[in-house]
């Protein structure tokens, strides 16, 4: 690219981003006061000039206290939307055997980054930023620094396997193309702004870059005239601090078209272009290059990109909560501390003012003037009350927690019916945002699925653990990987916990749903029981029958490889024989089968069927 062309093109991006930036901008002040607001500086709002501003005390007894509900509604709702994390299967790309096989495979993969990459916290942190601002992004990525070392390069630096990154984006990194764009897939672009260090810049692009001040949000603890009279408080608020020699680096990324049939992908830091070149993953259907990154909101909102978050909802109340308390504890001090009616000349107004009516004070008057008195004083108006108890309420309506939710309460005097129905309601309330974060879960499982399907071209070994805590140690390559079709094995229940769910297989058992047509028990079916509740490593206990299929599928593979197998005696002959059986009518068996192949196989089949007929005589 000629230098002119790369000006050019670097000043295109860099007017793009501030075209975005500038249309993004309410949207960003508005997840500013939300993040102040959970922190507890709550004597804010978004001025005329699109800022936040502080609000200042009117008068110096002026009661300023935070009574923060926010933050319990929001530390209840992540509580409970921690809980939504489904198990996820694999659907085949047919019902071919082999298919089935490659499918389980590539449950394992997944399984297996999740474990890898703590899914778990990862997401638990992505939910934090969606509920706080309503968007939170995940980035899906194969980083050529991970795995293990293949071979070495010239200059002895080791060449890895790669793998998978995921990270947590928040909303104040990504611009999209336009606001109006409901999801990722309506956005032509996007852009991704980070701020880096320019030694990170130089160690990661190779090229050198200018430092310089970057504007980046901070909490800081200062005091912000909460309290009352005679006292101050402190509350954390988010503020703008300055980081010296880090520079932007901002990632465009452009979707195929005619123009660019594998996309666009642009980045720049300062002035200089680090890279310019096609999308690098082909993460999106049927081998499309799409764009890394995946979307989580907490309230979809329509013709909007940004989602909506319950404290931009429950910010109104809040503020009228805090008003009405201390409204209530300005009555309550005027109560206790009374107000003085003096005559004009009568005392020393200024003794009085600074030591006041302190118990056995002297309290001296002019001869002939009215004794000082306090006015007439009555209680505390109940409207104060009842508007507290309505505004709890709007709390409770606006953000779905509720009582059963919010409190440790016993509902001692309710019936088990009601229970379930108040806690299918609380899961009602909550469903918007957990089938979001179950979307975000799926997604990324898929874009994990292709990236090892475009990079995983050297066989590597997979070590996954077993259900009962054994090491099972695989080898595949991206051929081994024929679908990304996700599905959930079940819908789980946010409010499903470990009691209910061994109430349920107590209630199996009795109702002998998981007996054999005997009536009995299989062992297998005891060590599921097991696992279900709760015990699923149990003595290391192993089902044989498992363990024999395992062998079976493994004689299959030795046979197709040329090698002897023979038949023991130990062996599940019968479960042997529907293994075999069912891999010779797979799909994979019919191209790499062969005479020889094929005799081996039934001359295995046969020996088993020995088997099986010796026993019989002998029984």
């Amino acid at each position: 690219m000629k230098k002119t062309e790369e000006q050019k093109l670097i000043d295109e991006v860099l007017q793009d981003f501030k075209n975005r930036q500038q249309e993004r901008k309410p949207f960003e002040t508005q997840w500013q006061l939300n993040m102040n607001f959970l922190m507890g500086n709550q004597f804010c709002g978004i001025g005329y000039g699109g800022d936040i501003e502080e609000y200042e005390k009117q008068y110096f007894w002026q009661e300023r206290e935070v009574f923060n509900h926010i933050s319990t509604i929001t530390e209840t709702r992540l509580s409970k939307l921690h809980k939504v994390r489904p198990k996820m299967t694999i659907i085949p790309a047919s019902s071919d055997e082999t298919d089935i096989k490659t499918a389980k495979l590539s449950k394992k993969i997944v399984d297996n980054i999740y474990n890898k990459e703590d899914m778990s916290s990862i997401i638990s942190t992505a939910t934090k930023w969606s509920e706080v601002t309503g968007t939170a992004f995940y980035k899906i990525i194969w980083d050529d620094n991970l795995g293990e070392t293949i071979a070495n390069d010239e200059r002895g630096k080791s060449i890895k396997m790669g793998d998978v990154r995921v990270f947590v984006c928040s909303p104040f990194e990504i611009f999209p193309e336009s606001t109006c764009c409901e999801s990722l897939d309506d956005c032509k672009s996007i852009i991704h702004a980070k701020a880096y260090h320019v030694d990170d810049i130089e160690s990661i692009w190779g090229k050198k870059v200018d430092g310089e001040e970057i504007n980046v949000f901070s909490l800081d603890n200062t005091a912000v005239t909460l309290g009352g009279l005679g006292y101050n408080g402190n509350s954390t608020r988010v503020i703008n601090t300055k980081k010296s020699n880090y520079a932007i680096v901002i990632e465009k990324y452009e979707k195929p078209s005619v123009a660019y049939p594998n996309g666009r992908l642009i980045i720049i830091a300062g002035n200089t272009l680090l890279y310019c070149g096609e999308l690098p993953y082909k993460n999106g259907i049927d081998g499309e290059r799409d764009f890394p990154f995946v979307r989580q909101v907490c309230l979809p909102q329509t013709g909007c990109f940004w989602g909506g978050s319950i404290i931009e909802r429950i910010i109104p109340v809040q503020r009228a909560y805090n008003a009405v308390k201390n409204r209530k504890h300005e009555f309550i001090n005027r109560l206790s501390m009374g107000i003085l009616t003096v005559e004009d000349g009568s005392v020393d107004i200024e003794n009085l003012e600074e030591e006041g009516l302190s118990p056995g004070k002297i309290l001296v008057y002019r001869q002939g003037a009215n004794v000082p008195s306090y006015m007439t004083n009555t209680h505390v108006p109940l409207d104060f009350s009842n508007e507290e108890e309505k505004l709890l309420q709007e709390f409770k309506v606006i953000s779905g927690v509720s009582d059963l939710m919010n409190s440790t309460q016993a509902y001692y005097n309710t019936s088990g019916t009601a229970l379930s129905m108040l806690i299918e309601q609380d899961e009602t309330r909550l469903s918007v945002t957990s089938e979001q974060i179950k979307f975000a879960i799926k997604t990324i499982g898929k874009h994990i699925l292709r990236l090892y399907k475009q990079f995983a071209k050297v066989p590597r070994l997979l070590k996954i653990i077993g259900d009962h805590g054994d090491l099972h140690v695989e080898y595949f390559n991206s051929s081994d990987i024929t679908s990304d079709d996700i599905t959930f094995e079940t819908d789980t229940e946010i409010n499903e916990t470990l009691a209910q769910r061994r109430n349920m297989v107590f209630e199996l058992l009795k109702a002998g749903l998981l007996h054999n047509e005997d009536g009995k028990l299989s062992n297998r079916m005891r060590i599921k029981a097991l696992e279900l509740l709760g015990f699923g490593v149990w003595e290391n206990a192993q089902d044989i029958g498992e363990l024999h299929q395992k062998r079976a599928s493994s004689e299959n593979a030795k046979i197709i490889a040329g090698e002897e197998v023979s038949v023991k005696e130990i062996d599940d002959h019968e479960l042997h024989i529907q293994e075999h059986i069912a891999f010779m009518l797979g799909g994979d068996y019919e191209k790499k089968s062969t005479p020889e192949i094929e005799n081996k196989m039934l001359e295995h089949i046969r020996m088993h069927k020995k088997f099986i007929s010796v026993d019989s005589k002998n029984n």
